[in-house]
């Protein structure tokens, strides 16, 4: 079986952080992916809101680095939770559990974009790889969750295009 989503949009509200009661970290957050097609008529594309939620490291890092309006790519799975309201009714609700988060955009272009906050940090993903260092520095990817990978030999390079080797 296969459960595996990935989405990039921009962030409707600011992530909320909050903790469990053992102390675990988790952030809530909307997603506002549009549709890559138009209406029925050929018109203006719609617009999907998508909520997601990250766990421990994740979570934090989300928080700390995306604001309102921030693009964002999240990979992870699909979750169904059931759940009763307060007048006891059955509800259901999707979200995206989050594996993964990259910065979907570079800083510059966020501060350009001053009609989204320019609020957010970025740069390349390097192919699709995320760093599992648990503090990255902004400017830099994005991050998943700390793997028990050796370390790599990979280089930190200042934010200046001019070291970049191509």
């Amino acid at each position: 079986m296969l459960n595996h989503i990935t989405i990039m949009g921009r962030l409707t509200r600011d992530p909320e952080l909050r903790r469990t009661g053992s102390g675990v970290a988790v952030a809530s957050f909307t997603v506002a992916v549009d549709r890559d097609f138009g209406g029925r008529d050929g018109g203006e594309r719609e617009t999907d809101f998508i909520d997601c939620v990250a766990w421990r490291q994740t979570g934090e890092f989300v928080s700390k680095y995306f604001t309102k309006g921030s693009m964002i790519v999240v990979s992870g799975r699909l979750q169904i939770r059931n759940w009763n309201d307060k007048d006891g009714n059955k509800r259901r609700s999707a979200e995206v559990v989050a594996d993964n988060v990259y910065f979907g955009e570079s800083k510059r272009s966020a501060e350009s974009n001053s009609s989204y906050g320019g609020n957010a940090y970025g740069g390349n993903n390097y192919g699709g790889s995320s760093y599992s260092a648990p503090a990255p520095a902004p400017g830099y990817g994005g991050y998943s969750a700390p793997a028990s990978a050796p370390a790599s030999d990979f280089a930190m390079l200042e934010d200046d295009d001019a070291q970049l080797p191509f």
